[in-house]
């Protein structure tokens, strides 16, 4: 089953929300217009807020008031990802040129800045005091994480807990937030929303390993960038931690370079994957999915917590 058929009920929401968030992104600035417009149009799969509106299920849900979570949340999401291909230089995102590659860096910045600005506007709109502090506790760590990632390009000495650390900003928290922030917008007691938070941190991480392991494993029809490309970039992920923990292979990985001819890359690639450390992040992957998993077992036995338990499996073992 495809990922957009398990919560299809939410069709006409999540209409409504692509609508608002094309009208969320215009501004009096042509420039601004087409550079978030082309990021906008570049697809996604509108995790977050499809996440937000299931945790509403829990509580009392509305639409209307709903929204605004989701988009908001959304937008920090599309924010980041312009700040990412800045700073790793990436030509292309979803098979589409960045916003970095169609214009420039100055111009890729200050659409990030402004995407970013306009999700705060947003969620100005919901009235909890609460959910104003986890979220901007959320973009701190997000920020933190941003400069981790600058500062461990290409740090092969790296513990495995930063790189854990690293995906938890990068990914998993925003997509515990999002399944949280959808239940107290909604009126959901505390202690569900505090395990749907549990439950997204988890998937989150599950989802970030799975992404890590098909940039090796995928090829770059799938991924939309070519295979590897985290590595040559510097990113250190987990399969190249693993497969570091041989000599032989550290040594052919220290020697990775942005520059790097294709076919000598291509040879990398090789040993890495020759290793067991693809198998390995599988099993971290997995473990993660259980203990989302095993968050769902004491929520409310509706319809939502069905299609989280779908959504979790199909984000912890998709092949592409």
């Amino acid at each position: 089953m495809k990922l957009a058929k398990m919560y299809s009920f939410f069709k006409a929401d999540i209409d409504h929300i692509e609508n608002e968030l094309e009208h969320s992104i215009q501004s009096d600035s042509t420039l601004l217009n087409e550079a978030s417009l082309h990021l906008l149009q570049a697809g996604g799969k509108r995790i977050r807020p499809v996440f937000v509106l299931l945790g509403a299920k829990f509580g009392d849900y509305d639409i209307e008031k709903v929204k605004n979570v989701a988009i908001a949340l959304e937008l920090i999401h599309m924010a980041s990802l312009v700040h990412d291909d800045v700073i790793d230089d990436a030509e292309l995102r979803r098979g589409q040129p960045t916003i970095k590659a169609q214009w420039d860096n100055r111009v890729a910045m200050y659409t990030g800045d402004y995407i970013f600005a306009r999700s705060l506007d947003y969620m100005t709109k919901i009235p909890s005091i609460e959910a104003h502090q986890i979220l901007s506790k959320t973009i701190v760590e997000v920020c933190v994480g941003e400069i981790a990632q600058i500062q461990d390009k290409y740090r092969y000495d790296q513990h495995l807990r930063n790189y854990l650390r690293r995906i938890k900003r990068k990914t998993a928290l925003l997509i515990a937030v999002s399944c949280q922030l959808g239940a107290i917008a909604a009126g959901a007691p505390p202690e569900i929303h505090r395990r749907l938070y549990r439950f997204g941190y988890n998937v989150g991480m599950s989802f970030q390993i799975t992404d890590d392991i098909l940039d090796f494993t995928a090829t770059e029809k799938e991924l939309g960038k070519p295979a590897g490309d985290d590595l040559k970039q510097g990113n250190v992920t987990l399969p190249t931690l693993y497969a570091m923990e041989q000599k032989e292979i550290k040594s052919i990985i220290l020697q990775v370079h942005e520059h790097m001819d294709d076919l000598e890359f291509n040879q990398v690639l090789h040993k890495i994957k020759s290793t067991d450390s693809i198998e390995r992040s599988h099993q971290l992957s997995q473990l993660y999915l259980r203990k989302a998993l095993k968050e769902l077992e004491d929520l409310p036995k509706i319809k939502a917590r069905k299609t989280l338990r779908d959504m979790a499996l199909f984000i912890g073992k998709r092949k592409y």
